[in-house]
Formats: C-alpha cells, sequence, structure tokens
C-alpha cells in the first residue's frame, strides 16, 4: 500500500484552516513578521561581526546581558526601542519606515 504524501499547503489548510480564514489569515500574518525579525536579527549579527564585536561586547554597549543580543539576532521577540539603541550602538546613525500613502517615510531615531 503506498503512502500518501501531502503538499506544504495541504498540511496547512489540514490542519490550520483554509486561506482566507481569521485562523490562516493570523497564522501566515505571524510567519510573516517571524520571518522579518529573523532577517533583521541577521543583519544586526552582520553588523555586529563586520565590527569584529561580540554578543557581550554589544550587550555592554547598550546595557544588556548577551543573552538579548542572541535574541535579537535570532528574531525574538523585541521592542522597537531596543532596536534603535542596538543599531546607534552600530553606528547606523538613521532608520526610516515607509507606510505610504500621503504618510510617506517616518523617522524611527
Amino acid at each position: 500500500m503506498a503512502t500518501k504524501l501531502y503538499t506544504l499547503d495541504e498540511m496547512k489548510d489540514r490542519h490550520i484552516g483554509l486561506v482566507g480564514t481569521k485562523e490562516r489569515d493570523e497564522y501566515e500574518r505571524k510567519l510573516k513578521e517571524d520571518v522579518e525579525a529573523y532577517h533583521l536579527g541577521e543583519a544586526i549579527r552582520k553588523a555586529r561581526l563586520q565590527q569584529n564585536l561580540s554578543q557581550q561586547q554589544l550587550g555592554d554597549r547598550i546595557g544588556v546581558k548577551r543573552a538579548q543580543i542572541s535574541k535579537i539576532e535570532t528574531g525574538g521577540n523585541i521592542t522597537l526601542r531596543t532596536y534603535s539603541r542596538v543599531f546607534k550602538a552600530l553606528g547606523i546613525a538613521t532608520a526610516s519606515i515607509d507606510l505610504g500613502g500621503s504618510i510617506g517615510k517616518v523617522a524611527l531615531w
């Protein structure tokens, strides 16, 4: 007897909900946020390594423990204020977010 194989989308439909349902939309939104946080953490890690800083040294610069820097670099859920402190400690002078429409770009710090 052959084993039935399922696609990822079929498994998500079955276990999370169909596309367009509240559960599936929430899952997809959270997944997108997690992926974006991971990429941001990777960028921070690369910037730290380019400056030959250890996680402990970066943590000392912003007043947090090494474990917090590890959490940041792996996409952990942290505040915008903490991101701001990390970027400033790495010498990234400014950052902005594009809110689109008539609002346009807004400086984060």
